[in-house]
């Protein structure tokens, strides 16, 4: 995590509405969004608030956006963390997975693109 992100972090908590009791799961605290009931937003809820975003986003727009889920992002994470260069092994845990296969399996996505920018990575490094 860069310290753009880290500094846009500390500003999502100190400005969210301060709960009653902090929750606490597994020792950790300061949770970045909470909802009504100052309880964790669970991924049900990110759901249904992509999928509002989503709907919004295409009454307005003629270029429709597709669904865009929590589950989504995660992929996205993954395959932006991988094509990066990060090591495998780093990769899978920061998924929190056991099995390599998983992470690199299931939720990195190559394409054409990736191949080919690969591919040039490599000739180039034969020619130096």
């Amino acid at each position: 995590m860069n310290d753009e992100v880290y500094e846009c972090f500390k500003t999502i908590i100190q400005n969210r509405p301060t709960p009653k009791e902090e929750p606490m799961i597994g020792g950790k605290v300061g949770f970045l969004y909470l909802d009504k009931n100052e309880m964790l937003m669970v991924a049900l809820y990110w759901e249904k608030y992509f999928e509002h975003i989503v709907e919004k986003y295409n009454k307005i727009y003629r270029a429709q956006m597709p669904k865009v889920t929590p589950h989504v992002c995660r992929h996205t994470y993954c395959s932006n963390c991988a094509r990066s260069g990060m090591n495998p092994k780093t990769l899978q845990y920061l998924m929190g997975y056991s099995e390599i296969g998983v992470t690199l399996n299931v939720y990195t996505h190559t394409g054409f693109d990736d191949v080919k920018a690969e591919l040039e990575r490599i000739n180039m490094a034969g020619t130096s």
